[in-house]
């Protein structure tokens, strides 16, 4: 350690924390746990570090720099979506901090706060699964700029950015009853998330409008990625009932994993089982058979939450809005008549 001048890593490694949880107790940010506070206080007072306010506040207003935290970056919906909010963020001369969360909560609040300790301008969150509206408050309380993405976080007072999950599910469901459809599943997504609520809701109101009982069984949860669709199949065709003949998928991930599923059954996607997904990601355009989906434009969804970011960093205030984007049904190959010829278990 250098007797002239303590750093904030020497704060760092002598009260055994990350270099920017010091950062966030010398600002005194209400991120920090109080044993945490107490903690680097007394490593602070025992090394003699000075804090140099002035010059913080000065690299602070400075600041050119937006931070993005995504739940889930390997669903390449959520690629998409920093791709748009970069296009917005490059063109207003800033630049990103782009972090993956993970679907860990812990490891969210440690990206945040690492973005606040180098003086973020903005935030940008897709809040990872079990994000709580206290896990917002103190960034709310802050006045810190910020959009939440995607996922709705119920009782926060910052700025959301949505899609029309259930008006999109339901256009879904109306499209396979058009087609014949009356055993109708619903595939994917974690039940315990804000989407999944939305989204199966509107696939239930679908149901009620054609005059269809819901059947549970064929409510399926699972992981949103292509492997929880090829499992879910699995569940959607073991039943001692009536198989369904055709699945409204969480996400377009989920809806390519029941496809491989199908096949896997010797069951043609498209020919003997109708598959619908949800986001219109550019593999959907491509995929084999192409997939019918519920468009929600991931692209232009990013550019949106990053306008509404700069919205409220240009006007100097976080007063927090609330904007629900439309979707649309994209019809292709993927649904069809139910095939009657054959049985699907």
């Amino acid at each position: 350690m250098s007797r002239n001048r303590v750093t904030v890593i020497d704060i760092a490694r002598a009260a055994g924390v990350s270099k920017s949880t010091v950062s966030l107790v010398l600002q005194s940010s209400p991120l920090v746990k109080e044993e945490t506070r107490a903690r680097v206080s007394e490593a602070i007072r025992d090394l003699g570090y000075v804090y140099n306010r002035g010059a913080a506040h000065l690299r602070q207003a400075k600041s050119k720099i937006i931070g993005i935290v995504v739940n889930d970056l390997t669903n390449s919906f959520f690629a998409e979506l920093a791709v748009g909010m970069d296009m917005i963020v490059q063109s207003a001369g800033y630049v990103q901090f782009l972090a993956h969360a993970g679907e860990d909560v812990e490891r969210q609040r440690e990206l945040i706060n690492s973005m606040r300790e180098h003086g973020i301008a903005g935030l940008i969150l897709s809040p990872a699964r079990g994000t709580s509206a206290a896990d917002l408050k103190p960034l709310a309380d802050s006045g810190l700029p910020v959009v939440v993405v995607v996922r709705n976080v119920a009782g926060t007072r910052v700025s959301s950015l949505l899609s029309d999950n259930g008006a999109g599910a339901r256009d879904a469901v109306r499209h396979l009853v058009g087609l014949g459809h009356r055993r109708i599943a619903f595939a994917g997504g974690f039940p315990d998330t804000q989407v999944f609520a939305e989204r199966v809701a509107g696939y239930r109101d679908g149901l009620a409008e054609a005059g269809i009982a819901v059947d549970e069984a064929l409510v399926i949860g699972s992981a949103p990625s292509r492997a929880g669709g090829a499992a879910a199949v699995e569940r959607m065709l073991a039943g001692d009932g009536d198989a369904p003949t055709a699945a409204l998928c969480f996400n377009d991930a989920v809806a390519f994993g029941v496809c491989d599923g199908l096949r896997a059954r010797r069951l043609e996607p498209g020919v003997d089982f109708s598959v619908v997904g949800f986001d219109d990601v550019i593999e959907a355009r491509t995929a084999v058979p192409a997939l019918t989906t519920v468009a929600v434009d991931p692209q232009r969804m990013g550019q949106r939450a990053a306008q509404l970011l700069f919205k409220q960093i240009n006007a100097g205030t976080a007063e927090p809005e609330t904007i629900r984007t439309p979707v649309r049904l994209v019809v292709r190959q993927s649904t069809a008549a139910p095939a009657r010829s054959r049985e699907l278990s």
